[in-house]
């Protein structure tokens, strides 16, 4: 049996452009690419934290350490500069190979520079009333 996981996840970079007439989908910082893992051209994930839109698109390389995050094209429509983002990616696993998996998560600062790597999720608490 086949199940998808969680391959990589850059957490809550901010928007820096919109391009409604540019060709591509979603421009992301070079660096922030090759640490997640996430290949050009590779389907993504992209959850709006602001609004709530969740949508697919592709990963387009940009410039290295420039820090930025474009939404190209009709997604341009569901992202404006200055929200934050999640873009996630996810891949297939036999049952074996998923029991020793672990995803890569990016973390990024306020210009969209990684702050700290992590390979898990902490867990949710109960939070008192």
């Amino acid at each position: 049996m086949q199940i998808t996981l969680l391959k990589s996840k850059i957490h809550r970079v901010t928007t820096t452009h919109s391009e409604l007439d540019y060709e591509g989908s979603c421009a992301i910082d070079g660096h922030l690419l090759d640490t997640a893992g996430i290949r050009e051209y590779e389907q993504i994930q992209i959850y709006n934290i602001r609004n709530g839109e969740r949508f697919t698109t592709y990963a387009i390389r940009a410039e290295d350490n420039s820090g930025i995050i474009s939404v190209n094209g009709a997604a341009a429509h569901k992202a404006n500069p200055g929200d934050l983002l999640i873009i996630a990616t996810y891949c297939m696993l036999d049952e074996k190979q998923a029991e020793s998996y672990q995803p890569v998560l990016v973390y990024v600062d306020g210009d969209n520079s990684i702050s700290h790597t992590r390979n898990f999720i902490a867990k949710q608490l109960k939070t008192a009333v």
